[in-house]
């Protein structure tokens, strides 16, 4: 095999650990793979966690995450970053601070909750989220439990996503996905900048493995967009790989077991590997 000369585009992922494997920073980095880019992390914080819930989280000190981060962008580089779990409000603050510094698009999925309900921000910390860290964001991607705890506004239909677009907007990203996965029916999104809009639809999997979801989607946009992609192009190449993933996901401990990153290399049922 040639020796590569040039290196891979990087993409860095400043998040929480899911000791399971399922989301935060595991799920970041296989995305990443996955989707042909190199991936670097800054950890936040480590969990206890499982297919059954969060046991335990230690957020990590603010000066461990500003070195991590230092370490990667001054040496290394990146050309986008994805934020995920960043716990407390000094965290979040400290991340906006180094993110406006940085010269790379930026994803930032706001994660409030874990899949099975479980608190990863502190309460104190969604002003900072609002005023610190969304206007640092190309795009921003809350799904409904996150839209309400940022803008009051709870989501039952399409046209209630179109309102919580424009509340998010109001704080700074240049761009919002409004994930209406827990809606009934297809799992759409909405992708709009305030100007266009782009409604984003895939066929609703009878699956319930479906951890990790939001990290991979966002993961998966910041891919996109270091290898080139406008936002749209990122936005929909990530739905279409996180479609694929949730139809693929597997069962894992007495739970809810995770997406599959790595489907797209695995042979379909019924098929053989060559």
């Amino acid at each position: 095999m040639p020796i590569r000369t040039a290196a891979l585009p990087r993409v860095l992922t400043v998040a929480g650990s899911d000791s399971g494997g399922g989301a935060g920073i595991q799920a970041d980095l296989k995305t990443m793979l996955a989707l042909g880019v190199h991936g670097m992390s800054v950890l936040t914080a480590v969990t206890a966690q499982n297919s059954l819930g969060v046991q335990g989280a230690w957020e990590l000190p603010v000066e461990a995450v500003r070195a991590q981060y230092r370490s990667v962008v001054d040496d290394i580089g990146v050309q986008a970053v994805k934020t995920g779990m960043l716990a407390s409000a000094a965290l979040v603050e400290t991340v906006a601070e180094l993110l406006a510094g940085t010269e790379a698009p930026v994803v930032v999925d706001p994660v409030g909750v874990s899949k099975h309900g479980d608190a990863l921000l502190a309460a104190e910390a969604l002003d900072s989220v609002r005023t610190k860290l969304l206007p640092t964001a190309t795009v921003a991607t809350p799904n409904l439990d996150e839209v309400a705890q940022l803008t009051g506004v709870r989501v039952t239909d399409e046209s209630g996503m179109r309102r919580a677009a424009e509340e998010l907007l109001g704080f700074g990203p240049r761009w919002v996905v409004i994930k209406g996965g827990h809606l009934p029916g297809e799992a759409v999104d909405l992708l709009t900048d305030g100007s266009a809009e782009h409604w984003l639809r895939a066929p609703r999997h009878d699956n319930r493995h479906t951890h990790g979801t939001g990290c991979t989607l966002a993961s998966a946009i910041a891919s996109g967009l270091a290898l080139g992609m406008d936002v749209p192009t990122a936005v929909q190449g990530a739905k279409s790989y996180v479609t694929g993933a949730i139809e693929a996901g597997f069962p894992l401990g007495g739970g809810i077991g995770p997406v599959d990153h790595g489907w797209l290399t695995r042979p379909s049922p019924g098929q053989t590997a060559a």
